[in-house]
Parts: structure tokens; sequence; C-alpha cells
């Protein structure tokens, strides 16, 4: 027997119950005269018991299940894309010079301005030459004096020869002279050696830039002893364009690229034992911290000779344009990076707010032809104006859940409403944003227009009428 009749009939026989003794209660009642008739208070309790049997007896309380609750999907969207590795770099000066004091001294004078340009050979700072001078001088004399010892040594080997030679004079003379006249040639070369290096140290009182670059601060003041036991750093000089970046590829990505390096260097018909490895054109994008993209491009110039097996990567390196001043990119930076490696024919995207990610790792939840949400994992690509790639997973036609996705549950039905998955790109989002700023743009003009204006114009002119007539 069915648990709810036996509730319905339980209630309906205590109900009877209820009312029988409400009818015996007043039947032992004593009555005052004038009061109600006994039959009328009876058929009043048995129209009561006829109210609460029709109640009784109504039809019970059934469960109607909710409407399915309203999501919006698309299909993902079809498309060629460019596959890109990317990772993240720092940049690196192209070239960058310590300016240090190879003599000691004291700093005469400085030629620079911090943080300005300077081009090669441009004076930067002065060692007092005063000393080195006198030592050119001096090395001078000495190599004067050795030409003159020189001189006479050769003058009496000579003459020791002839006379030696006509049978007059003696053979220890010759050999003594000769002697002289050898020393003499060595002690010549000696000064001349002595007059270069003096000469060389008077220039190194005169520093000019290496290379052309940007000049640092002076780290040292004029008048300060520099070059006393050790090479006081001056300044330093950089050069910013072009700059390099350093960046690191794991062995998976370095596999990739030595495929694609091959191809390229066939292609080209070069030799990689003779020429760089910039001549492939390993083409890599960067971007900063506060770009949109990666609009820097360059080139792959130089890879480490093996793999770290301790990290298990290998350090690759990019130039990159940095024309100025001023200079965009700037050593040390922090940087984006991306190099093509392979086209993607007919890639799916999605947008981003449409993947999940639990511990099973990422998933889409999708619909199918029942409107029953299925949760499907995915692996997911880079990410193409503002849409991602869905390499695995996902079934051309699809339709994805990219709005109330919380309403969703994997199992249940849902009401969904299509839209087109390029509606969501960014481009669209930022043309879309720019049709709106000019349509209220427009509306606040036509709503700032003066209805009265034409009026105080002919107004105006009918003044000035007048006042030219007057």
């Amino acid at each position: 027997m069915d648990f709810e009749d036996d509730d319905e009939k339980s209630f309906i026989e205590i109900e009877a119950v209820h009312a029988n003794l409400f009818v015996q209660r007043i039947k032992s009642m004593k009555l005052p005269p004038k009061t109600i008739p006994l039959k009328i208070i009876i058929r009043i309790a048995m129209l009561f018991l006829i109210v609460v049997l029709f109640t009784a007896c109504e039809d019970k309380n059934t469960y109607i299940e909710p409407p399915p609750p309203k999501v919006t999907v698309a299909e993902p969207l079809q498309q060629d894309v460019i596959d890109y590795l990317q990772f993240t770099g720092n940049t690196r000066a192209f070239e960058e010079v310590e300016i240090r004091a190879r003599v000691s001294g004291f700093l005469q004078s400085m030629h620079f301005t911090p943080g300005t340009l300077a081009d090669m050979g441009d004076p930067l700072f002065v060692i007092d030459p005063r000393e080195y001078q006198a030592e050119v001088n001096a090395s001078i004399a000495e190599l004067n004096a050795a030409k003159a010892m020189q001189h006479r040594a050769k003058i009496e080997y000579d003459r020791a020869k002839r006379v030696f030679d006509k049978g007059a004079g003696r053979e220890t003379d010759v050999v003594k002279w000769r002697g002289e006249r050898d020393v003499a040639l060595a002690q010549i070369e000696r000064a001349k050696a002595k007059v270069e290096r003096a000469k060389l140290n008077l220039s190194y009182t005169q520093i000019m830039a290496p290379i052309s670059g940007r000049v640092s601060r002076n780290f040292v003041d004029v008048g300060n002893l520099v070059g006393e036991g050790e090479p006081t750093l001056l300044t330093t000089l950089t050069r910013y364009d072009p700059m390099h970046v350093y960046f690191n590829l794991n062995e998976y990505d370095l596999l990739r690229v030595m495929s694609m390096y091959r191809k390229r260097i066939k292609e080209k018909d070069l030799d990689p034992a003779e020429e760089p490895d910039s001549e492939a054109e390993l083409q890599i994008f960067l971007g900063l911290a506060n770009d949109q993209g990666y609009p820097h491009q360059g080139v792959v110039d130089f890879a480490a000779s093996g793999v770290d097996p301790a990290t298990g990567t290998i350090q690759l390196r990019g130039v990159f344009p940095n024309p100025g001043p001023p200079n965009i990119l700037l050593p040390g930076l922090f940087t984006r990076l991306r190099m093509p490696i392979d086209k993607l024919e007919n890639a799916l995207l999605v947008t981003e707010r449409a993947i999940g990610a639990d511990q099973g790792g990422n998933y889409l939840l999708t619909v199918n032809s029942e409107n029953v949400v299925e949760k499907t994992p995915i692996r997911m690509g880079q990410l193409v104006d503002g849409l991602r790639v869905i390499k695995e997973g996902l079934q051309p036609g699809v339709p994805v859940i990219v709005k109330g996705l919380q309403r969703a549950r994997p199992g249940g039905k849902v009401d969904p409403e299509k839209i087109d998955m390029k509606t969501l790109t960014i481009s669209a989002k930022k043309a879309a944003a720019e049709t709106k700023v000019e349509q209220n743009n427009t509306k606040q003009d036509s709503s700032n227009t003066d209805p009265t204006a034409p009026a105080g114009d002919d107004a105006t002119t009918a003044g000035k009428e007048e006042n030219s007539k007057n």
C-alpha cells in the first residue's frame, strides 16, 4: 500500500473523530432558552466535516523540474595560424666597455657630460701628463746617447780593421771595437723600446672613447689620484644599437629549432662551419612588459656549443635593431619572446574565458545535440588575437560554452544561445568599443545642439544690418 494514501486516510479518520466528539459535546451541553437549535448546530458540524473531507481529497503536490539554465555557446573558430615557441629572456648591450686608468696620476680634467653619447675617439679624461712627458724626453736622450756611442764604436772599429788589414795593427783592437759597436747597437734598440714605452704611457694620460655609445657617470672626480696599484674604473661606455637578447631553450623546443635550422641552411645553401648563424635568418619577435604583442623583430645570431646537463637547456642569443636616440631597448630588461616554428592549418580557436582547469588539466564545457553539457579535456596552444589555439581534444563544429559556465554542469541540460566566436577576438571587441564610443559622441553632440541657435543667428544678423543702416 502506498504511504501517501495511508497518510491521507489517517488524516480523514482523525478529522471524523474530532467532528464526532464536537457533536457529542454539543448534545451534552444544557443550552439556555432562546439559543440556537441543536439541529442547526449538528448541521454546521456536519458541514465542517464535509469541507474537511473535500480538502483532504484534493490533488497531492508534485515536483516540477525547473527549466534548463540559459548559456551562450559558440563554435570554435577555424583558421590557419603560425605555431610559435614562446619563452622569456633578458636584454644585454651589444658592446659595453669599462673605461679604466692605465697609468697612475692625478685626474686633471673630464671632457664629457654624464649620460650623453660619445663617438669613437672622443676625449673623456686627462691624467696629469707631465711626469710621462719627462719620461719620454729622458728616453729620447738615452736613445741619442746610444746612437752617439754606436757611431764612435763604428768609427773605431773601421779604423782598427784597416790598420789590421795592412799588418800594422793588432787583432785584439779589432775584436774590442767590434764588440763595442755591437753593444752600442743593442743599446740603441733598448733605448728605442724605452722611448716607445714612455710614449705609450704618455698616450694613456689622454683617455679616448674606444667605441661609440652612451657614457655613464664619472665614478671618480677631477683631482683624485687614479691608477695607483690598480686600474681605477672611471666610467663605462655602452653601445645600444643593435641590442642582444639572451634566452634559454629546453630540449624539446631545441630539437624543433634545429630541424627548422637544417631546413633553412639547405634552402639557402649555407655552410654552417664558415658562415654565422645569423645568415640562416631564424626570425624571433620581442615584446616588452608594456607592449601589446611582439612589435620588435630580430634574428638568432648565436647558440651555445651544447645543452647544459644541469638544467637541460641551451642558451641562444638574438640581435635586434635598436635605433635612437632615444633607444627603446635598454640592457637588463625582461622580455617576452616568440619564434615562428611551423604553420598549423585549420587550427581550432576558442576564447580563453571558456577554458577551465582542475586537477586533471584544462577542459572545455561543450554541448551535444541533445543540449546536454559534456566535459572535454584539451591541450592548449598559443594565444592568437585573444583566442587560444586548441591542439587536442576538440572537434570542429562542437558548440563550446563561452558564457554562463557557473550555471552549467556536466551531464545536465542547458538552453544554448549561439553567437559567433569571431566576435570574441580582441580586434572585434576593440572595433565594437570604438563604434560604441563614436555613437555616444554623436548622440552627445546632437543633444548639445541649441535649437534656438538659428534664431539667435538671425537676430544677430538683423542687429548688424540695423547698425549698418544707422
